[in-house]
């Protein structure tokens, strides 16, 4: 497989485990003179980049694919509602929505300033 062939996942990590293989004294699989290790600065990562985009590395990734199934979907059966009904459960969501609004009445300012107040007095 060429370089292009690989996610960025997979390089990082084909680079980052031949790179430990070379910084613990691995052989190198291409020839590099000692004038571009010294411009690379002996870069284990670097030196595996190298190798890398030189097709090399006998490093192979297994992509599995899942399982083809040949059978057809089905439109999932709806529970037919009769519009009386519809009509029916919307009225009476409106009035749950309507009743949850009283509740949660919205917050006068001037209450709020009594209340502050009276912290302050407190």
């Amino acid at each position: 497989m060429q370089a292009s062939d690989f996610t960025k996942y997979e390089t990082a990590r084909i680079l980052g485990a031949r790179a430990l293989q070379i910084s613990m004294n691995a052989p190198l699989l291409i020839k590099i003179n000692q004038e571009d290790l010294e411009k690379v600065k002996f870069d284990a990562i670097k030196i595996a980049e190298i190798e890398f985009n030189s097709n090399v590395l006998p490093i192979s990734v297994h992509k599995p694919f899942p399982k083809k199934k040949n059978e057809k979907l089905k439109k999932p059966a709806e529970p037919k509602i009769s519009d009386a009904k519809k009509e029916a459960k919307e009225i009476k969501e409106e009035e749950e929505i309507a009743k949850e609004g009283e509740i949660m009445a919205l917050a006068n300012p001037e209450e709020e300033q009594d209340e502050s107040e009276r912290a302050d007095q407190e």
